[in-house]
């Protein structure tokens, strides 16, 4: 398997060690490619698109002709999993107009809607296909407040989702790459499996 991992922001290096831990449990060789330009997406089987600035991150996306590739990969119908800004980036609308989205997943976003910084948390998080709680870590965290009809909500935090599915894209609102945990970036990647307990 080759993941990429989307690497102009965020917890690049944090990612791509929860990938290689996918592969090193499901006996599967693993390459991990950061990609900052355009040319690297195309040779990817997984991408994952980190959290950080989401204006910031769109920005280059475009900028650096990555988004269209990204695009083209989910119509491929290839994994990808967007964390926190990723979530924001892939969505439909994230309801600010300096965020250039990439409407990969039937949502939209309400940016930062569970408090800045000093309002982190770490939550016991039922995510459907998980047989025990996530330990999810929230951070400047997004919430969804709007749905399609072709998302499925795999996991809800005070009423709101936080983890969603849209054909081969999963969504998530907190970061998954800030536990020793990689059943997130599983469930993401291999989601045709059966996900093992930790």
């Amino acid at each position: 398997m080759k993941a990429g991992v989307i690497a102009v922001q965020g917890d690049v290096s944090e990612h791509a060690d929860a990938i290689r831990r996918v592969g090193a449990r499901r006996g599967e060789e693993t390459t991990v490619v950061e990609i900052r330009e355009s040319g690297i997406v195309p040779e990817c089987d997984v991408l994952l698109v980190p959290g950080g600035e989401s204006t910031t991150i769109s920005g280059l996306l475009h900028r650096e002709g990555i988004a269209g590739e990204i695009r083209s990969h989910v119509a491929a119908n290839k994994p990808v999993l967007a964390t926190c800004a990723g979530l924001i980036v892939c969505s439909r609308d994230a309801k600010d107009d300096r965020v250039d989205t990439l409407s990969a997943i039937d949502v939209s976003v309400d940016r930062n809607a569970f408090g800045r910084q000093r309002d982190s948390f770490e939550a016991p998080l039922d995510v459907e296909g998980l047989e025990d709680p996530f330990p999810a870590v929230f951070i400047r965290a997004p919430a969804i407040d709007e749905v399609g009809e072709s998302v499925e909500v795999l996991a809800s935090w005070d009423g709101r989702p936080v983890c969603v599915r849209d054909g081969p894209v999963v969504g998530s609102a907190f970061h998954p790459e800030l536990t020793d945990d990689p059943r997130i970036h599983e469930l993401a990647f291999a989601p045709e499996r059966e996900v093992e307990a930790r």
